[in-house]
């Protein structure tokens, strides 16, 4: 039997033995003190209207007494949360306390404080601090000037400063407070320990680390002094500077503090104390901050054990504990197991708690943010609309708690890609604060950010930035220049001119953000890690990957130093460095890094974390790069297993899981399968996102590039259409992806031969291209090539040559010399020349475009094969037979062997063909010819002009064999094509014709 239940058995037996309703009145009183203790506010309340009837009976009106009575209620409510019923009580006693007492009594300044703590819990900091100063005004006039009550008052106006951020003025407070003390109490006494922790913990919270550590280590050694070893307060002064060090991310020192909080505890307490149970929560936090979740779950895990012994089954601290555990498993992403002890969490609440209890929108809020997670957004938003439901009732119109739940249900809608429904409920949340809060409080900072996060995302960056630059503003007004807080502002507005392609100005944000965390933190500090690892990747974006990797080095190195060496956190850096890799394409050093990322995890984490998940999708990637699709599908499917077991199955990344395969898939040319899992891609993204969302015109993208590999053109065309739709809607008609379905479309109707529509298309791709993007964008570039292949195609070399050098020229200022897209340019600027017998000019093209391939492709690539098939048609038609059979049997070797696209063996197939009848070998021409017409057949439409160019070539061998009716029929069928798809003047159509003539003179 705890302590508790035995004084409240004696108290019952005394009641049995009251001689008189006084002494009645006063043990219930008692009583309800006692269960007030133990959480149970039920009977809390019953015992002291119990005695609040007595005192009426008994009583006047404006008995002191009655006051003390009224007092005792508000006191229980506000521990309910119930703070209007608080205030009620709170002011009747106040109305006595007026008209009993003198106008400066000491204890109307108490009343005057219970009101202000009141409206300080409500959020309402003005009502409070106005009743702190009266309670201070009164106390200034009763007492004498250095009392200690005086003090008492001035820490709790410091406190509602605090709360209000407004840590200058909270220090400013809690220093008078201090001041006091000093005088009216020994040097040493435990009173000046409270006011030097009240100072440590005002400046930890902004950031001043050393001075938050003098003040806390000032507190401990006063303890130390006048308290014995294992006094229990000596555990607060521990516990702070524990936190402290968290805070500096020093958690070895932090766990050290914890651990003598322990064991002071476990030496002055019971071994079921709840006090205990505390400690092991505390040491649980600083575990969770080292990401090292099994140990917080342990020591969780005890806490909540103790806590199970020595209160009652629904009492609101073991709700607590329950809830404590299953933030961690949210932290672990589990959150399926976080859901648990979430939902025991509520159902102690909802039974300890009055209905409209913020402890349960807490909670609310909690299961909404695991609903949320797991992309189950229409529950997240039910869970998070019935905590601001809550906090409607108990909380004032504008206290932060509101803003904080409208901030939330932002953050869902911003999740479902609904940013302008998120950019509502941020706004609701952003006027709360700016009602209740000066202009440039650093409580609208958050706010700022998320509005600018919401314009980010709508690539409203004009916008994003001005946000990023007003939560700047207050940042550079309320706190020292080098706080870490302002970092994170730059490192902000850094990520905006990333995503605008701006790479030096958000190389100068970065580098802003890194020279105030070297500043302000310890070298070790992991947020050095962070700002190393995003300058890592501006460089890596722009292609300078050696100072892309020393970014990265330096950030792995601090973390190396700073974390144990199997911590999640040296996954991303290893994940960073091997993306670098992957970009140098040297796939090996790419492939190991991401290999240890995937041993850390696999030792770290749970065997189905979605976080394995992502290592097996990275390493699926690089073998994908590879050309090595076995391999990459046995990964994909690795990462596919482990989030069937942990994802809903309309899950984002189940999702994104399934596009990679279908890519694979796509590349290994087995469309079918490709378009299976495309459309498994498609049915998850309807169901969960609105109809225009981005993604869905992604997956029609990609569902239309398989039937344009599949030769089903006007498929390709229709599901293109589709994804251009979606875009314009969501981006407005002059976004980057808008151009790029205009590019696509203007791709199938090339494939088609359809020319007109095809420069139509590529046209409005190009001027989108040219107000979306600087001058010298890669992707402008890739717009100016497609338009030139298009002019190629209808014989108009002039404007292609032009079209091509503007890519040359764009290129040259976007990207590095050898990179893959110039071999591209080269080999357009060799078909260009080809097409006009300029065929020495044509091999220097395709020769420079060789010298990239084989530097920058695996040997084996597909890519490879066609610069060969190039090449070799050139030496071709400038007669050097040999070099050109050398050439096309190089090419031959790759696209026979390795998984190519059959439309490319093709080609080479023709042009092998072409070589054989020049060199009147027309046996084995013929065999080459029937070999590339019949996979254009099956590949092409029937009416595609790479058929005319085959059955051309017949006509051509059938010539040379004297076999005219096979000629002209070959010739003919090239003809109708020609005619149908080709413009009058195209060279093509021209030569084809000619053959006719000679054919017709023949015969």
């Amino acid at each position: 039997m705890g302590y508790p239940e035995k004084a409240r058995q004696l108290c019952t037996i005394l009641l049995d033995e009251a001689s008189d309703d006084n002494e009645r009145a006063i043990l219930y009183n008692y009583i309800s003190i006692m269960y007030d203790n133990m959480g149970e506010y039920s009977k809390a309340l019953e015992f002291q209207e119990k005695s609040l009837e007595i005192k009426k009976q008994n009583l006047p009106p404006d008995h002191i007494d009655l006051a003390s009575s009224y007092h005792g209620i508000g006191g229980i409510y506000s521990g309910r949360g119930e703070y209007a019923k608080a205030l009620e009580f709170y002011e009747r006693s106040h109305e006595i306390c007026k008209v009993a007492l003198s106008p400066n009594h000491p204890n109307l300044a108490t009343s005057y404080n219970n009101i202000g703590l009141v409206y300080s819990k409500m959020g309402e900091y003005s009502k409070a601090l106005e009743y702190y100063q009266s309670s201070l005004e009164i106390r200034k006039i009763a007492l004498p000037p250095n009392h200690p009550d005086l003090a008492t008052s001035y820490a709790s106006i410091g406190s509602v400063y605090d709360d209000m951020k407004e840590y200058s003025k909270a220090i400013e407070s809690y220093q008078q407070s201090l001041e006091i003390c000093k005088v009216a109490l020994p040097q040493n006494h435990p009173d000046l320990a409270t006011y030097y922790n009240n100072i440590g913990t005002a400046y930890d919270n902004m950031c001043e680390y050393p001075k938050a550590l003098e003040s806390h280590q000032r507190s401990l050694e006063i303890r130390k002094i006048v308290l014995p070893q294992n006094h229990p307060d000596l555990v607060s002064s521990y516990n702070n500077i524990a936190s402290v060090y968290n805070s500096m991310g020093m958690f070895s020192k932090a766990l050290e503090f914890n651990q003598r909080s322990i064991e002071v505890r476990k030496i002055a307490l019971p071994p079921n104390h709840p006090d205990l149970a505390s400690s092991y929560q505390d040491l649980a936090v600083t575990y969770s901050h080292m990401k090292q979740y099994s140990k917080a779950l342990e020591h969780l895990e005890q806490s909540l054990e103790i806590r199970k012994i020595a209160l009652p089954p629904n009492h609101p601290d073991l709700a607590i504990a329950y809830r404590n555990i299953g933030n961690v498993y949210a932290h672990m992403d589990e959150y399926s197991k976080a859901l648990d002890p979430y939902e025991r969490s509520l159902e102690i609440s909802k039974i300890a708690l009055s209905p409209n209890h913020e402890d349960l929108a807490q909670i609310y809020s909690n299961i909404g943010l695991v609903y949320s997670s797991t992309n189950e957004y229409s529950k997240a938003l039910e869970f998070y609309e019935r905590s601001l439901e809550i906090r409607k009732i108990a909380l004032a119109s504008n206290h932060p708690d509101l803003s904080t739940t409208f901030n939330a249900i932002g953050d869902v809608y911003y999740q479902m890609g609904q940013y302008s429904k998120a950019l509502e409920y941020y706004e609701k949340s952003l006027e709360i604060r700016k009602t209740a809060l000066p202009a440039n409080h650093p409580d609208l900072v958050t706010l700022y950010n998320n509005i600018g996060f919401a314009y980010d995302n709508m690539d409203k960056y004009s916008e994003a930035l001005e946000y990023f630059e007003r939560s700047l503003e207050i940042l550079k007004l309320t706190l020292p220049p080098n706080h870490p807080d302002l970092a994170t502002s730059y490192n902000s507005i850094g990520n905006v001119y990333d995503n605008m392609d701006e790479s030096l100005k958000a190389l100068e944000s970065y580098e802003k953000s890194l020279e105030i965390r070297k500043t302000a933190l310890p070298p070790n500090h992991l947020d050095l890690a962070v700002s190393y690892n995003n300058i890592g990747f501006v460089y890596d974006k722009i292609g300078e990957y050696s100072k892309a990797l020393e970014s990265y080095e330096k950030s792995l190195e601090i973390r190396k130093t700073a974390l144990p060496p199997n911590h999640l956190d040296l996954t991303v850096s290893y994940n960073n460095m091997a993306s670098v890799y992957d970009s140098m394409s040297e796939y090996s050093k790419a492939l190991d890094l991401y290999e240890r990322a995937l041993e850390i995890r696999k030792i770290a984490l749970p065997p189905n974390h979605l976080d394995l998940a992502k290592s097996y999708t990275n390493i699926g990637h690089v073998y994908y790069k590879m050309g090595q699709y076995s391999k990459a599908l046995e990964s994909y499917e690795q990462s596919l297993e482990i989030r069937k077991k942990d994802l809903p199955i309309n899950d984002a990344e189940l999702a994104t899981c399934y596009s990679s395969i279908g890519n694979t898939y796509y590349n290994m040319n087995q469309y079918s399968t490709a378009l299976e899992f495309y459309e498994q891609v498609l049915e998850i993204r309807k169901s969960i996102l609105i109809p225009n969302h981005p993604d869905v015109a992604v997956i029609y993208k990609d569902i239309g590039d398989v039937y344009d590999s599949m030769g089903e053109y006007l498929k390709a065309i229709e599901f293109h259409k589709r994804a251009l739709e979606i875009r314009k809607i969501a981006f407005g008609t002059n976004h980057s992806d808008v151009a790029e379905s205009y590019s696509d479309i203007g791709l199938a109707y090339y494939k088609i031969a359809d020319y007109s529509q095809a420069l139509a298309s590529y046209e409005q791709s190009l001027e989108i291209r040219k107000i979306a993007f600087p001058v010298n964008h890669s992707d402008l570039a890739l717009s100016y090539r497609n338009f030139a292949a298009c002019c190629e195609k209808i014989g108009n070399y002039t404007v292609a040559l032009r079209a091509l050098q503007s890519c040359y020229e764009t290129q040259q200022e976007a990207i590095e010399d050898e990179n893959e897209d110039f071999a591209f340019t080269y080999s357009w600027f060799g078909r260009v020349y080809r097409s006009m017998k300029n065929y020495q000019k044509a091999l220097e093209y395709f020769e420079k475009c060789l010298a990239i391939d084989i530097k920058t492709l695996a040997e084996n690539d597909p890519d490879v094969a066609i610069t060969y098939s190039n090449i070799g048609d050139i030496y071709r038609l400038i007669g050097d037979h040999e070099k050109a059979l050398k050439y096309h049997r190089k090419a031959l070797d790759i696209q026979e062997n390795a998984e190519c696209k059959p439309v490319d063996c093709a080609t080479t197939y023709i042009n092998l063909g072409e070589t054989y009848r020049e060199m009147k070998d027309y046996e084995t021409a013929l065999k080459y010819f029937e070999k590339g017409i019949e996979i254009r057949k099956n590949k092409l439409p029937k009416n595609h002009p790479d058929l005319a160019v085959g059955y051309h070539s017949m006509s051509k061998l059938y010539i040379a064999t004297r076999e005219y009716d096979a000629a002209m029929k070959n010739v003919q069928e090239a003809i109708v094509i020609a005619q149908e798809k080709l413009p009058p003047y195209h060279p093509h159509l021209l030569e084809y014709k000619e053959t006719f003539e000679t054919i017709r003179k023949d015969m």
